[in-house]
């Protein structure tokens, strides 16, 4: 069977003098097509939101978050005083679990902002403070509240050493001076203790 005559097989179309030749792609690669673009939006919800909406960043925060709460087994319960915080205020591991209470469980960042920036409550990351003159005052201010329940008590809300890690955070914001819609407010009090160095886990030996 002879090949039809080459007018035929054009389309009609002609740009700046070239014809456009139909020969239309196989229909295996159209599909082919579609089913990349099927796949993507599948492995998108998948592996980039994950379950219920979750992300793969919060997953791996709430992974990060339930193995420090193992660890509590590990310190014990601790008392949220002025040696117990101190011995916190330059760990980076706990210091971290202690801005995701701050922010998520203890909800502080909802008066205090999420850096500690004050917006409602005070600014935390100032030198001036109302209610603290010494930094075991911080942990004493979380458990039991202050100003008439404008600052709420956590005593009933948080794990004693969850309120530990909260108040080691914000005693690390100090210093910080983020800007915020609220003044100074308070006293300016004398420098925190400096704290220990984190010790560093002891190697097993044979």
């Amino acid at each position: 069977m002879s090949e039809p005559p080459l007018q035929d097989n054009l389309t009609g179309h002609e740009y700046d003098g070239i014809r456009e030749y139909d020969n239309p792609i196989p229909g295996w690669w159209t599909w082919l097509f579609v089913a990349a673009i099927v796949f993507s939006v599948l492995y998108y919800m998948a592996y980039q939101l994950g379950t219920a909406g979750t992300s793969v960043a919060q997953a791996y925060d709430a992974e990060v978050t339930a193995n420090l709460r193992m660890k509590f087994e590990e310190i014990g319960t601790l008392t949220p005083d002025e040696p117990t915080i101190l011995m916190y205020l330059n760990d980076k591991e706990w210091l971290l679990f202690g801005q995701k209470v701050f922010v998520g469980k203890g909800a502080c960042a909802s008066c205090h902002g999420k850096d500690g920036e004050g917006l409602t409550g005070p600014n935390m990351t100032d030198d001036a403070y109302i209610n603290v003159k010494r930094l075991g005052d911080v942990g004493t201010v979380i458990q039991h509240g202050a100003n008439n329940g404008a600052m709420p008590a956590h005593i009933n809300r948080l794990h004693p050493n969850e309120i530990v890690m909260v108040a080691a955070y914000v005693a690390s914001l100090r210093g910080q001076n983020k800007p915020g819609p609220r003044g100074e407010e308070g006293s300016v009090i004398d420098p925190w203790p400096e704290a220990p160095a984190p010790q560093a886990p002891v190697e097993p030996t044979d």
